[in-house]
């Protein structure tokens, strides 16, 4: 297991309360973010389990859902559900994206 899962269980602790203020003004984003974020830390843990081209393609699916993460976090910021990202969890996630780009790379 990649120790940045442990990185991404934290991030999805912070995102819990975030989700829940996008979800007052738009439930489907929020429902998003909601499946987005988890799925970055269930497709790390099930490539963590694969082997060859299944576990390339476990991580560029987490990578895709991390990349989905920070987007409904950038988009709920634009549409003016709610002020700015605490900067330290948006850098967590960033890490856990970087990581996985250099994984799969």
């Amino acid at each position: 297991m990649l120790r940045v899962y442990a990185t991404m269980i934290e991030v999805l602790r912070q995102l819990r309360p975030v989700a829940t203020q996008i979800e007052r003004h738009d439930r489907d984003l929020g429902n998003q973010l909601r499946r987005a974020s988890a799925s970055v830390a269930l497709n790390m843990a099930e490539a963590s389990g694969s082997s060859g081209g299944t576990r390339t393609t476990r991580y560029r699916t987490a990578l895709g859902s991390a990349r989905e993460t920070g987007a409904c976090l950038d988009v709920a910021m634009a549409l003016g559900y709610m002020a700015e990202i605490d900067a330290g969890m948006r850098k967590q996630l960033d890490v856990v994206t970087g990581t996985l780009v250099r994984v799969i790379g």
